[in-house]
């Protein structure tokens, strides 16, 4: 090859963008070689991306247009290859494959009486006659459906063919410019104890999504997995969606119905690492431990004791290239969470591995260039042939350029997610006394993001609530949940204090961290329990397997109060778009007043964390001159708080510099309804917006507030309309 095809064609723009990468160069031009030769055979070998990616409509078991049935494995290990079923009687030699080139096999049925020979809903299984005799009955890798009968351990393959497949009615959604995901789990999405279904999904969470103002659901579980309790992570059908929740009829009428609400439907895609299953996994398909995987030692994943990929394999490449554009084109998901990126991305896996940041992590031999090719080509294939699609890294290494284009030499992610921030509030939640949280750690937390790559903020997921773990509402309010949630009850200190941070943290993560916005299912609201799915170690019980989404509509217990303030923040949002606006100009991180204020897509948000502490008369810099009155105020009463401010109010800026900023508001909560004693206190918060009149420019604020039981505080976020500067990470 030409040496100016290794260099990555708008390599110069990440290096000028980022002069520390330059020692790298020459890492970068390895890595985009192994791309670029990869792209050029699959060209030359297989007659392009487009024809290699549609093979999982010539691999496994296809129906042709006559009516017979096309059969293609790859099993390189296997001395022969068999199908048996309902259809021959399980005969086991009745149907052999013929052996082709590179480990391949394939079997033609003629059809009968113009009929398919494999009728719909029958069972199959690939024979494979292993290198010492033995023979195996396997499921084929890139079977479309498995099911499992109650009384049997392992899936069994069924031939999914039906005479009319469901028909999709609606156009996907146009590409989003901010994201705000609903992380899902489609059988814990239920009230009731029990595996919920696609249709309950369909008609009673949908709507439940976008009510809250959500416009993406990320989809985790879907692939199939044998073991329930892995959370979707422990993959052993890859082409097949999950049967536990219903047909894969059923999952494309979800999707279809989700596009109908202009919802963007995500899957969460597990490329990383396959589970060990050999009965009704990938594990030993062919009777060796090298079919998929690397053998030995490095095809196994010490922690998750799972089977790792072998990326510079052809034939796992156009497995797992194939796996993701059957999902774009059978289902019409509109993109992926890619799990487990910092485990493909290093041969250390992360494991016992932490990363402070030095370039010199992300470059050198512990890299597994294979699987980051991997990442490149999925990437490069999904925006050539689907751009409207949307790819998201779950990295928590901070490769550089991982969110940037192939091009440049990147990954080609549009999003990854800011992992950093849920650890950073547990935490300060867990270690820390109200009067010890410090204001620029927080707000370097929730900044500290790489110049140009689009980063996805959260201040929990799935992870802090899974058993063992704790979320922010169990952490706040701990035992307390079970038992002063009722406003009938007094509004205790810690029930008072764990409502007012909750909507303090996730309105200053979903306006500061990032240029998404993440929840998991229930989190708006504080669930009030963990969530853990039936084991022996809970005697398999699915209590705990569930979302009590009815506590939302118990007009009696706070928890209404929560999920009203996140549906109101997410509208907010929609309507001035803040993620997908530059990063937010912090003017102020106070860190005796602990006061927080920046400016973001032309509104201001100011925050008082303080425990005790209330100001009058507080000022605050802004940019654009106005009249401000309150859009959001956290401190409303439908948001359980104590209505301290009023919304008549208007502000006026004055031509007052503060904080380098030229102009300048101050705040003037009435005293009566913010009583200034200086008790020791309790959170809460109050979002406001205000919009300018007569000719002036329009300006918003937010407003959040800090209180105790006994003494009533203001926290205010305030925000403008006209943005025209961009900050710098760790402004002022």
């Amino acid at each position: 090859m030409a040496a100016a095809s290794t260099e990555p064609p708008r390599l110069k723009q990440l290096l000028e963008r980022d002069p520390y990468l330059e020692p790298f160069r020459t890492d970068f031009q390895r890595r985009y070689s192994l791309f670029y030769n990869h792209l050029k055979n699959i060209e030359e070998s297989e007659g392009g991306l487009d024809k290699f990616t549609k093979s999982y409509k010539s691999f496994g078991v296809n129906q042709l247009a006559d009516g017979g049935i096309y059969c293609k494995e790859w099993a390189p290990g296997a001395e022969a290859v068999f199908l048996a079923g309902d259809f021959n009687g399980w005969n086991p030699s009745s149907h052999p494959y013929k052996k082709l080139e590179y480990g391949k096999w394939e079997l033609f049925i003629p059809p009968e009486d113009g009929q398919s020979p494999v009728p719909h809903g029958s069972k199959l299984k690939v024979v494979i006659r292993a290198q010492n005799g033995a023979l195996l009955y396997r499921i084929s890798p890139w079977a479309r459906y498995v099911v499992r009968d109650e009384d049997k351990v392992n899936y069994d393959w069924v031939h999914w063919n039906p005479p009319q497949s469901y028909i999709h009615k609606n156009p996907s959604p146009k590409r989003l410019k901010s994201l705000r995901i609903y992380e899902s789990h489609v059988g814990i999405a239920s009230p009731e104890g029990k595996v919920a279904s696609y249709k309950n999904f369909t008609y009673n969470v949908l709507p439940r999504i976008k009510d809250l103002g959500y416009n993406c659901v990320q989809l985790m579980a879907i692939m199939e997995h044998a073991y329930y309790a892995s959370f979707g992570y422990q993959v052993t059908s890859f082409f097949a969606a999950s049967s536990r929740y219903g047909t894969p009829d059923d999952l494309k009428e979800m999707i279809d119905v989700a596009h109908s609400m202009g919802i963007t439907v995500l899957l969460d895609v597990v490329h990383s690492h396959a589970s060990k299953n050999s009965e009704d996994g990938l594990n030993q398909f062919d009777g060796t431990d090298s079919c998929f995987f690397h053998s030995g030692y490095r095809g196994n994943h010490q922690l998750w004791d799972s089977r790792l990929f072998d990326y510079a394999n052809w034939e796992v490449l156009r497995f797992l290239l194939s796996n993701l554009r059957m999902w774009i084109e059978d289902y019409r998901f509109d993109g992926f969470r890619f799990d487990g990126v910092t485990s493909m991305l290093y041969h250390h896996h992360g494991i016992g591995t932490g990363f402070s940041g030095d370039y010199n992590e992300y470059f050198g031999l512990h890299v597994d260039e294979d699987a980051l090719c991997y990442l490149m080509l999925a990437n490069h294939m999904i925006n050539t042939l689907h751009p409207e699609c949307i790819t998201i890294a779950e990295d928590v290494s901070g490769m550089p350029a991982l969110c940037r284009p192939v091009a440049e030499g990147g990954g080609g992610f549009d999003y990854r997610l800011a992992m950093a921030i849920p650890d950073k509030w547990i935490q300060i939640i867990k270690e820390l006394k109200d009067e010890d949280w410090n204001m620029g750690n927080i707000v370097h937390t929730l900044t500290n993001r790489r110049y140009e790559e689009k980063y996805i903020a959260y201040a929990e997921s799935h992870d802090q609530a899974l058993v063992g773990d704790k979320t922010l509402a169990f952490r706040l309010m701990d035992a307390e949940m079970y038992t002063n949630m009722s406003v009938l009850m007094p509004l205790t200190p810690v029930i008072d204090r764990g409502i007012q941070l909750h909507k303090m943290i996730r309105l200053i993560t979903h306006a500061l961290g990032g240029e998404s916005y993440l929840n998991f299912m229930g989190n708006e609201f504080g669930h009030p329990e963990w969530l853990d799915f039936p084991r022996i170690g809970n005697n398999e019980s699915y209590h705990y397997a569930r979302r009590q989404f009815n506590l939302t509509e118990d007009d009696l217990l706070r928890y209404k109060f929560l999920n009203a303030f996140d549906r109101d923040m997410n509208k907010l949002e929609e309507r001035f778009g803040w993620l997908a606006s530059p990063q937010a100009y912090v003017s102020e991180k106070h860190e005796s007043n602990k006061v927080i204020a920046f400016e973001r897509a032309g509104l201001i948000f100011i925050f008082n964390f303080h425990p005790y502490q209330s100001y009058v008369d507080y000022r605050v810099g802004i940019e654009t001159p106005g009249k401000y009155k309150i859009l959001l105020d956290s401190d409303a009463g439908e948001y359980g708080g104590h209505q301290r401010l009023d919304h008549r109010t208007e502000y006026f800026s004055e031509h007052y510099p503060h904080n380098y900023r030229p102009n300048s508001i101050m705040l003037q909560p009435s005293p009566q309804r913010m009583p200034l004693a200086p008790n020791k206190g309790v959170h809460s918060k109050q979002s406001c917006s205000c919009a300018s009149q007569h000719g002036h420019p329009k300006v918003k604020f937010s407003v959040t507030t800090t209180e105790e039981a006994s003494h009533k505080e203001v926290l205010i976020h305030y925000t403008s309309t006209k943005y025209n500067k961009t900050c710098s990470k760790e402004a002022f």
